[in-house]
């Protein structure tokens, strides 16, 4: 919880549940996330099976994900192949970076890499 008091202004908030891991948004200096951005431009219904996955992320089911040089790929079997990206900062802390579709996928995660370490870069110098 304290990691998460340090983080205040790099990420977002979320409810207090009890849940195994904690899944927040990445925000950039100037407040914006970019996994919002892409969120916010999905159909409801696939909204929805985000929010599901998102659910399932925070209860440590990390069963769908596969990684990139520390970068997690959620994939999602729907529509045209959508994932979900982020870091994660620990056992119990995963950082949203962003989103997309396999057509894609190797700028997506050019972009969360880049996201990750601008993340850690900035928490490196926020502890200082």
């Amino acid at each position: 919880m304290q990691l998460l008091k340090k983080l205040s202004g790099i990420v977002t908030h979320s409810l207090p549940l009890n849940r195994a891991i904690e899944v927040r948004e990445y925000l950039l200096e100037n407040g914006i996330s970019p996994y919002k951005k892409w969120f916010d431009a999905l159909p409801a219904t696939v909204a929805a099976k985000v929010s599901v996955a998102l659910l399932r992320m925070e209860m440590g089911n990390l069963s769908s994900v596969k990684w990139f040089d520390g970068i997690g790929e959620f994939v999602l079997n729907t529509g045209p192949g959508y994932r979900i990206y982020f870091g994660k900062d620990g056992p119990a802390l995963i950082v949203l970076l962003g989103g997309g579709t396999k057509h894609r996928q190797q700028k997506d995660i050019d972009q969360a890499k880049a996201l990750f370490a601008h993340y850690k870069a900035r928490k490196k110098n926020h502890r200082s």
